[in-house]
């Protein structure tokens, strides 16, 4: 018998609920993105190992002219 607070009907039981299955499988391309972020995250972790708090900021300032780049090219639209 449910509880007097659950919304499920009389039929379904906890039972019923047990051998869901759910399909966690990525595709191909979620696959590529997780590798990439993964490999860019393992790069700059290697460069805060080698050069210290520079490899910390280093991404920042190498990623200047693209954002400067992004900027001016949708305020142009």
């Amino acid at each position: 018998m449910n509880a007097p607070h659950s919304i499920a009907p009389e039929s379904e039981t906890k039972a019923d609920h047990d051998h869901e299955v759910h399909d966690w499988r990525m595709s191909r391309q979620e696959v590529l993105i997780v590798a990439v972020v993964l490999a860019l995250v393992a790069l700059w972790a290697g460069a805060v190992v080698l050069w210290g708090v520079p490899g910390l900021y280093l991404p920042a300032v190498a990623l200047v002219p693209v954002v400067w780049l992004t900027l001016l090219a949708i305020s142009r639209t």
